[in-house]
């Protein structure tokens, strides 16, 4: 398989709590209703929900993508290890051209990152 393209990214999860705090709508534009129902099943969701959410930047970046795309398109899938789903227009896309997305996460109490790799 030849890399496509590498992304990482790193969130401060106060960051992002204060931001959901603040912004009640804002879960509904980030993140899909199966990401929000798991990660509110956790002690501290906040943690859950900024790994996801550096997923998805960290995919954005290693598929080079611009404007346009919502990060709803972006899913990730809890397991061991977790896993990255395209819907939509970018799911059609990773299938066209024959994607294949690998993750890693990583959070602790105040940092949360990912680690996208894209390969053809």
């Amino acid at each position: 398989m030849a890399t496509v393209g590498i992304g990482i990214d790193l969130v401060e999860v106060a960051r992002l709590e204060r931001a959901l705090g603040r912004y009640p709508r804002l879960a509904g534009r980030l993140f899909t209703e199966d990401e929000v129902s798991y990660c509110e099943a956790r002690r501290r969701p906040g943690r859950h929900l900024a790994a996801r959410f550096a997923a998805k930047e960290a995919c954005v970046k290693a598929l080079g993508l611009t404007v346009g795309h919502p990060l709803t398109e972006i899913e990730v899938e809890p397991g061991s290890p977790p896993k990255l789903r395209l819907r939509g227009g970018l799911g059609d896309r990773a299938v066209e051209e024959g994607l294949r997305i690998s993750l890693s996460l990583t959070h602790e109490r105040e940092l949360a990152s990912a680690v996208v790799l894209v390969e053809r």
